[in-house]
């Protein structure tokens, strides 16, 4: 595990996925939508983009951007009211998701993302 990855509580293992999906996401012609932040697996996912010269937008709400975690470095950064106006626009923007493990929360926010993409297509 890399010091970097260390600061970003992440195991090397997964960082290790999470850089291989951000260079496959780019290869395969896509960009990266998340949460806008420089902790966690995701920030790794998104490092790995740029590297791979792809474009990446966060999307943040104001009061983590207050608390400085927002990522500094990224293509393109959305500064939204609220969580829920995050979570609304990340599926606005996005074509699919991809969720990778780590934390428990992430079932939930599997399904919220299926929750929006489905009322998106109705």
């Amino acid at each position: 595990m890399s010091s970097q990855d260390r600061g970003r509580g992440t195991r090397s293992d997964y960082a290790d996925a999470g850089r291989r999906i951000g260079r496959e996401l780019v290869e395969h012609g896509y960009g990266l939508v998340y949460g806008g932040g420089n902790v966690g697996l995701m920030t790794v996912v998104a490092d790995a983009v740029l590297e791979s010269h792809g474009h990446v937008t966060g999307v943040i709400p104001e009061t983590l951007v207050d608390k400085e975690v927002v990522h500094r470095g990224l293509s393109e950064l959305r500064i939204v009211r609220s969580m829920h106006e995050r979570k609304a626009m990340m599926a606005e923007l996005s074509d699919g998701f991809v969720a990778l493990t780590g934390r428990n929360r992430n079932n939930g926010r599997i399904f919220r993302g299926l929750e929006l993409g489905a009322a998106r297509r109705t």
